[in-house]
């Protein structure tokens, strides 16, 4: 399976788990906000995470965690335009922007992004899908809860919401090699909702697209572990590695090289059950 990004880059999904790298260009993001705040600094680590493995870098100007200050677009777009526009320019570096601002998006496709990461699933700004179709971008779909109701049962909830959203991405033209699809761990979702997701993830194969998983540092995590949000990657990385063998083709996580060192182990043991014919002792 392949998933055509912008600027005519395609990357191969399934031989191996994907990595996409949180860089959170904030002042308050849940983790590690301030930490690339300054521009210099985002284009230092995005290219240190480059360095360490990661497939994508995943920008963002705007913090998502649970009752941070809404900023402005125009503020948004300040923190983000000249670190994608700085990076667009590193060979083999690929960008995300983690936006769900259409206009946002436009620009950030405009300095060199091949990606646009959407929390609010096209729902929130529609006009990203078309813009995504124009460019020729891939799209990450994710699934919310906030601020709507939601189905009782969380996997049909995934499959009404993602309906929904594969509608929009269709009928503006985006084409289906171009979409992930993310069940939004974490977003409006408690521990044990967040777990029953990671059980049942397997099911949500049949919407037909590719899956990326967004679990790292949730607070669902600390739940588990007890947990501060800057001490979760080894327990990102067991989540990592679970959603791996169920089937997850890439995963958005703040620690590359922790979560590359679990995922090859998961990535060797897909490869090797899928080696093994049927009936073999």
């Amino acid at each position: 399976m392949k998933l055509k990004l912008g600027r005519g880059i395609e990357m191969d999904l399934g031989p191996r788990s994907r990595i996409m790298a949180i860089l959170n260009v904030t002042p308050d993001s849940f983790s590690d906000g301030g930490r690339y705040e300054a521009t210099e600094a985002a284009i230092a680590g995005a290219r240190a995470m480059h360095r360490e493995g990661a497939d994508i870098i995943d920008i963002g100007g705007e913090s998502t965690r649970p009752g941070a200050e809404p900023v402005s677009a125009l503020e948004e777009q300040r923190r983000i335009l000249p670190v994608i526009e700085a990076l667009s320019k590193d060979p083999g570096l690929l960008i995300s922007v983690d936006t769900w601002r259409a206009e946002t998006a436009r620009l950030a496709l405009a300095a060199g992004c091949h990606m646009i990461n959407d929390v609010w699933g096209l729902q929130r700004e529609p006009e990203i899908a078309r813009i995504a179709a124009g460019r020729g971008a891939a799209v990450a779909i994710m699934h919310t809860g906030r601020e709507r109701e939601v189905l009782a049962d969380p996997v049909a909830d995934q499959f009404a919401w993602f309906g929904e959203s594969l509608r929009i991405a269709r009928q503006a033209g985006l084409e289906d090699d171009r979409i992930l699809l993310d069940p939004g761990f974490g977003f409006a979702k408690d521990a044990e909702l967040n777990l029953e997701l990671m059980v049942r993830f397997a099911e949500l194969h049949r919407l037909g697209f590719p899956l990326l998983a967004g679990t790292s540092r949730k607070r669902f995590i600390g739940t588990l572990t007890g947990r501060d949000a800057d001490d979760r990657d080894a327990g990102t990385a067991a989540t990592s590695v679970a959603l791996r063998l169920l089937g997850a083709a890439v995963f958005r996580v703040h620690n590359v090289a922790f979560n590359k060192d679990g995922l090859a182990v998961a990535d060797a043991m897909v490869q090797s059950s899928r080696k093994r014919e049927p009936g073999d002792g």
